[in-house]
């Protein structure tokens, strides 16, 4: 039995079918066009992550092969011999057996990449509320999207920083870096005083439990205990103790052999209603737009700071600063480093203890 379509319904169906073949053959947003954008875009990310791991090793001084680059970018040896063999198609790569290195442009591109990430991260750090956590991922999708103008114009509104907030050195526009200086936290020895000068934010598990540690860049360690699995040490007043993988992740300068203070920094939280105190400091896990904040609240090194009064609930507390009183919520007031303000009597028995004098 033949099937005879009345005029509107093919017009309708033709109509459908022009409709489904545009949206297919579309010039510029068109279903193939936007798979050939998307698949262009994997391809060069692709590219651009391999380029910034070799740059990362040869900057370190680390081997860089075939099996250590699909290992980072967490894909099959298969796919990262596709991906080097077009980087040296143009002529970014060099490999020699297993070793790869960059070639001049290959470095050049490779510094514009990490410029555009350490720049997007410490702006993420500074100029937001955006968790530590997700700085390194924000960064990574922002700079295969940014151009170097746009980010040279970040970077001065920021006044171009020089560290990025893991402590890693920016390039500057020159793509200019200093030498590498440091060693693992893992390389040191029992009674070995470092300061960290960068934590690695990769892979992001190992990242995840060294914040919540509270290990930031600045933080002076002592060495306490070395076995072949961990590694103890204690930094701000804690004891820490982390297997070597983890400890690897942490590169340190080691410092001039001196006693070293298990004093913790007091925390303008253990302030009684009352007590007077002098900040110090905040801590660097403060960031962005709560640490300028604070700040602009007077909360800077050498203001005077008294507990006025504490909630019903004890959260959150006020506090006498500048003439003003402001409430603080623990959380904030766990972040600002103070020392007590003691009276004369007490800053005697205080001066006695110190000198050892009974």
């Amino acid at each position: 039995m033949e099937l005879i379509l009345n005029p509107i319904t093919s017009l309708i169906i033709g109509t459908v079918f022009l409709i489904l073949l545009s949206w297919i053959l579309w010039p510029r947003k068109g279903l193939i066009s936007l798979w050939s954008k998307r698949s262009k875009n994997t391809k060069q990310k692709l590219q651009e992550d391999a380029l910034k791991f070799i740059f990362d090793c040869e900057y370190k001084h680390k081997s860089c092969g075939l099996h250590t680059i699909s290992g980072n970018m967490n894909i099959s040896t298969n796919k990262a011999a596709k991906v080097l063999g077009q980087l040296q198609s143009i002529g970014l790569i060099v490999m020699k057996e297993d070793q790869i290195r960059l070639t001049d442009a290959g470095r050049s591109d490779a510094l514009k990449i990490i410029r555009i990430h350490r720049i997007w991260e410490r702006y993420l750090a500074d100029e937001t509320a955006i968790d530590n956590l997700e700085w390194h991922q924000g960064a990574d999708s922002q700079e295969h999207l940014m151009s170097l103008k746009e980010v040279d114009v970040l970077a001065a509104t920021m006044g171009n920083p020089v560290f990025d907030p893991h402590g890693d050195p920016i390039p500057t526009t020159n793509g200019e870096l200093p030498t590498y200086q440091g060693q693992s936290l893992s390389s040191l020895k029992e009674g070995d005083i470092a300061r960290i000068t960068h934590i690695e934010d990769e892979p992001s598990t190992i990242y995840a439990q060294l914040v919540a540690l509270d290990l930031h860049p600045g933080m002076e360690v002592y060495i306490m205990d070395v076995t072949d699995e961990n590694i103890q040490f204690a930094a701000n007043g804690k004891e820490c103790i982390l297997n070597i993988l983890f400890a690897s992740n942490i590169t340190v300068e080691k410092l001039s052999k001196i006693e070293p203070t298990q004093k913790k920094y007091q925390t303008l939280s253990s302030l009684n209603v009352g007590d007077k105190a002098q900040v110090i400091g905040i801590s660097p896990k403060c960031r962005g737009q709560e640490r300028i904040r604070l700040m602009d609240l007077g909360i800077v090194p050498g203001t005077e700071i008294s507990a006025v009064l504490k909630s019903a609930f004890g959260d959150p507390t006020a506090y006498k600063i500048m003439g003003a009183t402001i409430a603080i919520r623990k959380k904030q007031a766990d972040n600002i480093y103070i020392k007590s303000m003691l009276n004369k009597n007490e800053q005697t028995a205080s001066m006695r203890e110190l000198s050892g004098v009974s």
